[in-house]
């Protein structure tokens, strides 16, 4: 999809699902699940302490690409270098979203076409970000700070385009929103480990629709 219609479509569709630690075989089940609940963009994440299994969630990110193709998007998250921006790239992966603010990604993911997603805290992270070429600047870990945080940071930089990711959930997200976020990141509280562990996928779709509702209200 063209950047420019990616960018909208996430503004329309508010939530980004976090799906992080599933394995191989579950999550596709997963990925499903959330989009039977009518979750239309999903993160799946790198993890940085085991460099050895990167490959695999490339791989990953590519099969349900092709899986979803045309009916949902598929991006990466936790991605800290180039390298995995490159990874990512190479797997038809369509966003980079990242816990940091790292220029050189930034400006590698904006080369080859894909949607950036740095996380920045600060006002100087956060403009250096969006000067990098960032379409999003994701606020994290924006739950230790709240949306009286994000109101004050969007005072002064109501121009950038702010995702709030940590600690969102549906009791929440209105006023995220009613902030001026554009959207969110949502993991634990949407793609729960307990519901992935035990199988409980059909609880994934209860979850997601609930805050989708929350959110679109």
């Amino acid at each position: 999809m063209d950047e420019k219609l990616l960018i909208e479509e996430i503004k329309k569709e508010k939530i980004i699902a976090i799906v992080r630690g599933a394995s191989k075989d579950k999550c596709l089940k997963v990925i499903e699940a959330l989009y039977e609940g009518g979750i239309r963009f999903a993160e799946i994440t790198y993890n940085q302490s085991k460099p050895e299994t990167w490959e695999e969630t490339a791989e990953i990110i590519e099969e349900l690409a092709k899986h979803f193709e045309g009916k949902m998007h598929i991006g990466a998250g936790t991605v800290t270098s180039v390298e995995l921006v490159e990874l990512t790239y190479k797997h038809h992966g369509e966003f980079i979203i990242s816990p940091n603010t790292d220029v050189a990604s930034i400006k590698r993911t904006k080369e080859l076409g894909m949607i950036s997603m740095p996380g920045a805290l600060t006002p100087t992270e956060i403009l250096t970000a969006y000067n990098a070429g960032a379409d999003f600047v994701k606020v994290f870990p924006v739950g230790c700070f709240g949306p009286k945080y994000v109101k004050a940071l969007r005072a002064p930089l109501n121009h950038i385009p702010m995702m709030a990711v940590g600690g969102v959930d549906e009791s929440n997200i209105k006023e995220y929103l009613a902030v001026g976020c554009s959207g969110a990141g949502v993991g634990g509280n949407l793609a729960k480990k307990e519901y992935i562990d035990n199988g409980e996928y059909e609880k994934l779709t209860v979850a997601a629709r609930a805050i989708l509702k929350a959110a679109k209200e």
